[in-house]
């Protein structure tokens, strides 16, 4: 796999992302072997816990808006018909939705799997990046991370499980000023409204996840498992799936909007982006 590294640390299975001249973010293979990993970490009897972590300084940006605007890449899209790859027509949503399909995938995996997930946020976690990190079942941060919605920044609705669990886990005022006024939230602030657990210096980051992640390796495994899917039926998890599924749509229409067009024009040419609602 290029971009996703998986390791093993004893019983603790280790997924980075791996692209950060590309912030970390995901394009359809990227997006493909995530899901590989984590199914496979999942999946595996032997790992007892599994940490989410970006390479660089970076956690994740989210799907790839540069290989968006771009058309795609023809090899990654060929199992599709007919068109598919290097059209750069405008359209993008079709395009969204063959890297949020994998992702989305994944955060379901991460719900279902009879293990810890965590997230290991050190630096930006933004758009499909928060939402995969707002996902797993704990989230550590370093005090250089930074949690950020982003997806107005370029006229988007929300994917990747943030509008699902965004509320859940700060209440409704506070979600929606996270939707409607994007402020990029610091590790302490984060840590203050509930969006993660702990706060660790940079410096002692990887290895206060890894006491992290070996405390819950030795855990009761078992018992774990079955809390956590008791404690996901009681906040309502068992319903991610059709809110996934509403969210890939959404996503996918408004992306074929004016809106999003200008959005992501003005987000490469670093001007303010001019929306007109349409």
């Amino acid at each position: 796999m290029k971009h996703i590294q998986v390791e093993r640390d004893d019983a603790v299975g280790i997924i980075t992302i791996d692209r950060a001249e590309r912030f970390n973010s995901l394009d359809v293979a990227t997006a493909q072997d995530l899901r590989k990993a984590g199914l496979q970490l999942a999946r595996d009897d032997g790992v007892r816990a599994v940490v989410i972590r970006g390479a660089g300084g970076i956690f994740c940006s989210g799907a790839d808006l540069k290989y968006i605007r771009a058309g795609g890449d023809a090899a990654d899209l060929s199992y599709l018909a007919p068109k598919a790859g290097g059209g750069g027509d405008d359209r993008y949503g079709e395009l969204f939705k063959q890297i949020l399909e994998y992702i989305h995938s994944t955060i379901s995996e991460i719900k279902r799997a009879p293990k810890p997930f965590v997230a290991a946020v050190d630096g930006v976690a933004a758009a499909g990046g928060f939402g995969i990190a707002m996902a797993c079942d704990l989230v550590l941060a370093s005090d250089r991370a930074s949690f950020e919605w982003a997806y107005s920044k370029t006229g988007l609705t929300g994917a990747e499980s943030s509008t699902f669990f965004l509320p859940k886990l700060i209440g409704l005022r506070r979600a929606m000023e996270m939707v409607l006024m994007n402020p990029r939230i610091d590790p302490q602030r984060a840590l203050r409204i509930g969006l993660i657990n702990e706060v660790y210096p940079a410096a002692l980051f990887e290895a206060e996840t890894m006491a992290v992640m070996r405390r819950l390796a030795d855990g009761p495994t078992a018992a774990y498992a079955v809390a956590k899917r008791l404690i996901n039926e009681a906040a309502g998890v068992d319903r991610l799936d059709y809110h996934l599924d509403r969210e890939l749509e959404s996503l996918a229409r408004i992306a074929d909007t004016g809106d999003f067009a200008a959005g992501i024009d003005a987000f490469f040419s670093k001007q303010p982006p001019r929306f007109n609602g349409k």
